[in-house]
């Protein structure tokens, strides 16, 4: 049996339809009249690729309220830096949150990487990695020393200055670096740029404990220490056993999972590895944490 709408349901279900056409779950602003913009100004950040992006959030009686996403360029600008949010909300936001999602991104609640955060203070707040709500540290008092060795390749000397470990002999042997503890979503990865390819060392959480990964040591057990020995499996345009003098040296912070290969953008130490350098000498590493600390501000 055939039956039809009375016009004025009819209109009616024309203008819900209309409506629900026009929402976009992925629209950064709410064409709402009960918004307000909240704007962003932030540096120090970097390209995630095409798999992540940046999303802030607002903090709303305890409770986190997506303040919209944004992807960085290769050269730190942002696809947008202003959103307009529910104006009951963002006048009662508290703390504003940055962090790394997925792309797409199957959850709706924050990740657990946090990248930058912030208390309002009135109508701004600045934004760093040291508050609580981010990686809770601003790395400035982090230190590092390393030795060339190659423990792994089964007691020859012949290639000493192939291997780089972050320890120190005179402790015992004990730690090198002195890393502040790292919050859920964050782990340090070492690395030894040589003739401009970074080769990752490997991920660790603790300084006093062997990283997460061993590619080009040798056949013998490494110290219980960050570190790597170049020996074997080398990449396209490089041969091991090799010489580290003048390599750049970096301990990272990544988050997890990790967006790239490459080293990511906190870099907190730093330096070069002496030319004609000797085995088995402690070196230090510059702290490089202003230089690469993300920052910034946002206001509503």
């Amino acid at each position: 049996m055939k039956f039809s709408l009375k016009p004025s349901l009819f209109i009616a279900a024309s203008l819900l339809f209309a409506v629900a056409c026009s929402e976009d779950d992925n629209d950064n602003d709410t064409n709402n009249s009960n918004t307000a913009p909240l704007s962003l100004n932030i540096s120090g950040l970097e390209d995630l690729g095409p798999n992540f992006r940046y999303e802030g959030w607002i903090i709303v009686d305890g409770q986190p309220v997506s303040a919209g996403w944004f992807d960085v360029d290769a050269n730190g600008n942002l696809s947008a830096n202003s959103f307009d949010l529910n104006q009951e909300d963002l006048n009662k936001a508290t703390t504003y949150v940055l962090t790394i999602e997925p792309s797409p991104d199957p959850d709706p609640a924050p990740s657990s990487v946090h990248i930058l955060a912030g208390d309002f203070n009135n109508a701004n707040a600045s934004l760093s990695t040291a508050h609580g709500a981010a990686i809770g540290t601003d790395f400035t008092m982090a230190t590092g020393n390393y030795i060339l060795a190659t423990p792994t390749d089964g007691g020859s000397m012949t290639d000493e200055n192939s291997g780089l470990w972050w320890l120190d002999p005179a402790a015992g042997p004990g730690p090198g670096l002195s890393l502040p503890t790292l919050a859920d979503g964050w782990i340090y990865e070492g690395w030894v740029v040589l003739n401009g390819q970074a080769l990752s060392t490997g991920t660790f959480l603790d300084a006093s404990g062997t990283d997460g990964a061993a590619p080009y040591s040798g056949t013998m057990a490494g110290p219980p220490f960050p570190g790597e020995d170049f020996l074997l499996n080398a990449p396209t345009g490089l041969s091991f056993p090799t010489d580290l003098s003048e390599a750049t040296v970096v301990v990272s912070v990544e988050p997890v999972p990790d967006n790239s290969s490459a080293p990511f953008l906190l870099k907190p130490l730093a330096g070069q590895v002496p030319a004609n350098a000797l085995d088995h000498t402690l070196y230090s590493m510059n702290n490089n944490a202003t230089n690469t600390n993300p920052s910034g501000s946002v206001s509503r």
